[in-house]
């Protein structure tokens, strides 16, 4: 146990204009506290790096507050409870907290989650069996209301919350899957090992041409990562009655000015669609089912776990300019470590 000495932590410095820099972040060193009357120290073991995270660097209305200038990144992390004052949490606990971008976190006992103990790996909390699985499952299975025989689209296929979008819909029985990448290499990856029936690299040409080749047919159920040129292309190629869970629009998240939004919504009332934008946070209620099925995918390894992993909290904006620009393969991760 680290009783002493300093912990690395993130803090946002200035509010990003266009895509985020490495100017906008500091990295601070501070004293590790003992933990007081009721509360517990943290050692995170990983930390996550989400896109919605760029929402939160405007000084903007929304969903959740922005990030204060000045002050640690919030965030999902994963950790091991490496002293204790409260009777809820003991040493060698792995708990999942919301504390942050930093090596170790301070707090009392119920701003953290114990874990359930099993064999999956510390980093599905965070991915996986965490809130993007939880995102991937009920935005398919809820919201768009997936159905057996459903030809599905995933746009940002290649990430977090797509590559488990799509294996999900593939499992759960959809026809057949397309998904919608950055590059070849990410087609092959998650054709090859995801199990898509197909997938397209949006920079070969129009996402409306690229998914009628991939779907000549139509679609039937739509999941939205990306917005802009893809949701129009989602609309239409949606068949009658087609569904959109409508989970991000990364391709817009780094624009000063609204974007243009899709030119054919008419189409939604002849083929009388469904369009419906979700956030997880509402769903958490569904957490006890999802866990059982996905982490009986994942047990019995019907499931593929996604991620890329970034070393060291002081890459975490490294990590996180990474992920904007589309470098990852599924979940974005920074190690902490474990000394």
């Amino acid at each position: 146990m680290k009783s002493s000495g300093s912990s690395k932590e993130i803090h946002l410095v200035a509010r990003p204009r266009g895509e985020p820099r490495q100017s906008d972040f500091a990295v601070v060193e501070v004293a590790v506290p003992d933990p007081g009357p009721g509360q517990v120290l943290v050692h995170n073991r990983f930390i996550s790096v989400d896109p919605y995270m760029r929402g939160r660097m405007r000084d903007a209305k929304s969903y959740v507050p922005p990030f204060a200038l000045g002050a640690v990144m919030t965030g999902l992390s994963v950790g091991e409870v490496v002293a204790s004052q409260s009777p809820d949490l003991a040493a060698g606990d792995i708990v999942l907290h919301d504390l942050g971008w930093r090596e170790y976190a301070l707090g009392t006992a119920a701003a953290f989650r114990r874990v359930p103990a099993n064999d999956a790996p510390l980093s599905t909390w965070l991915g996986m069996l965490g809130m993007v699985g939880l995102t991937a499952w009920v935005g398919m299975l809820e919201i768009a209301a997936l159905k057996p025989g459903d030809v599905v689209f995933v746009s940002g296929a290649a990430g977090a919350v797509g590559s488990l979008a799509g294996q999900i819909a593939k499992l759960r029985g959809a026809a057949r899957v397309v998904g919608s990448v950055g590059s070849a290499a990410k087609a092959r990856y998650v054709c090859d090992e995801l199990g898509f029936d197909a997938a397209f690299n949006y920079h070969e040409g129009s996402p409306a041409q690229l998914l009628a080749a991939a779907a000549p047919d139509g679609i039937d159920v739509y999941y939205d990562n990306v917005g802009g040129e893809h949701l129009e292309a989602a609309i239409g190629a949606l068949r009658l009655h087609g569904r959109a869970a409508l989970c991000g629009a990364i391709s817009q998240y780094n624009a000063d000015e609204p974007a243009p939004g899709p030119r054919n919504l008419g189409l939604m009332i002849g083929n009388r669609l469904t369009l419906r934008g979700f956030i997880v946070g509402d769903h958490v209620d569904r957490r006890p089912a999802f866990l059982a099925e996905v982490g009986g995918w994942l047990a019995e390894g019907r499931i593929r776990l996604a991620e890329t992993i970034v070393d060291g909290v002081e890459n975490a904006p490294a990590a996180f300019i990474g992920l904007m620009r589309g470098e990852n393969i599924g979940k974005m991760l920074v190690r902490v470590g474990s000394d």
